[in-house]
């Protein structure tokens, strides 16, 4: 008994001993919770398609041993009768295995979340991230170990107020000396998240037309229907209003002609019908509206709406030339003449 009451380093032994093992059986206890229910979390991820429970078991692998052994000996020393100097030392210490931790499952988050990203965009590819996840995975990295470090500190006692206005003043020259360069990282990390396009569509924007071959950290690259690779600024990019025809599930044709003054109104009103039987006729159109439009400097013009249930183009064109041939045959069996540009002149008579 006298050996239990011998103070060592100012506690007694018994003390000591009951610490020691209420932090292993803290330490057994905090394991076999978290094998627990990683366990349980797996089986269930297993049996689920969402990505939610398999983000949380990444998570969970994360947690590292020597922190739940540190939180084990701080869940012991805990039970000490110790000063009021050493309580506090033991509650900065539970805050910084606590931010510690955090920051391990949360830099974990923004890995599973990134490669998660990756995969829905590039299915099946095994590359590294595009360079806006990359960007974008990064700046969070650095954001979470930041404010692990500035909490870990003023939970110490430092004064942090100075160096977090150093890093505000920093930032803002860094911003204002690579605005540009910022500008089109943020593109960038837009164009990845909104996703207006993506390598292979066929856009069109402005005077450039072509297929996108691949979105960088600053710049796009369209290679363009002549052959030419266009180099886009990102920023400049977005400023303008892109037409996606990749993602085109049907087109609508407006096309017009004209005929000539001497068709009767018989002819006339026989016309919309015969250029229905000609739309009709194929089972990739879909018929609109076929009418008399106005009468023209030297014709009688009709305007035709149709749509093709295909996006390709080809396939556009070869049901244009179709229904022109068509309507060709329509109108000679009518025996109405197409329209061209004519002018009659009067002339009068000398005295």
């Amino acid at each position: 008994m006298t050996f239990l009451a011998t103070p060592w380093f100012g506690v007694p032994v018994a003390e000591i001993g009951i610490a020691s093992g209420v932090a292993l059986a803290a330490y057994l206890g905090m394991s076999l919770v978290l094998r627990f229910a990683h366990r349980r979390l797996r089986q269930l991820a297993q049996h689920t398609t969402n990505r939610a429970d398999d983000m949380l078991v990444e998570v969970l692998e994360s947690t590292r041993p020597w922190l739940i052994a540190l939180a084990a000996l701080l869940i012991g020393v805990g039970t000490l009768s110790l000063s009021d100097r050493w309580d506090l030392r033991v509650g900065q210490l539970w805050f910084a295995v606590l931010a510690l931790q955090l920051g391990l499952w949360s830099n974990t988050a923004v890995t599973v979340g990134r490669r998660s990203h990756v995969a829905v965009q590039e299915p099946g590819v095994a590359s590294p991230a595009g360079a806006a996840a990359t960007l974008l995975s990064w700046a969070l990295r650095v954001l979470i170990w930041t404010v692990v470090l500035l909490a870990v500190l003023s939970n110490v006692g430092v004064n942090i107020t100075a160096f977090v206005a150093s890093l505000g003043v920093g930032g803002i020259a860094v911003a204002l000396a690579a605005q540009n360069i910022l500008g089109d990282l943020f593109a960038s990390v837009a164009i990845a998240l909104d996703k207006p396009f993506e390598v292979g569509d066929f856009i069109v924007l402005g005077s450039v037309s072509g297929t996108v071959e691949r979105v960088g950290v600053k710049t796009t690259r369209i290679r363009s229907l002549g052959g030419e690779q266009v180099v886009m600024s990102n920023t400049e990019l977005l400023k303008q209003t892109v037409s996606n025809y990749k993602r085109l599930r049907e087109r609508r044709i407006v096309f017009g002609f004209g005929v000539t003054y001497g068709t009767t109104p018989a002819q006339a009103e026989a016309i919309p019908g015969a250029v229905r039987r000609v739309v009709e006729a194929s089972e990739r159109l879909r018929f609109d509206r076929a009418h008399f439009k106005a009468f023209g400097e030297s014709s009688l013009d009709y305007e035709v709406v149709y749509h093709v249930l295909n996006a390709d183009y080809g396939t556009y064109m070869d049901e244009q030339q179709r229904v022109n041939l068509a309507l060709m045959r329509e109108l000679s069996e009518l025996g109405v003449d197409f329209a061209f540009p004519t002018r009659t002149v009067v002339m009068a008579a000398s005295t």
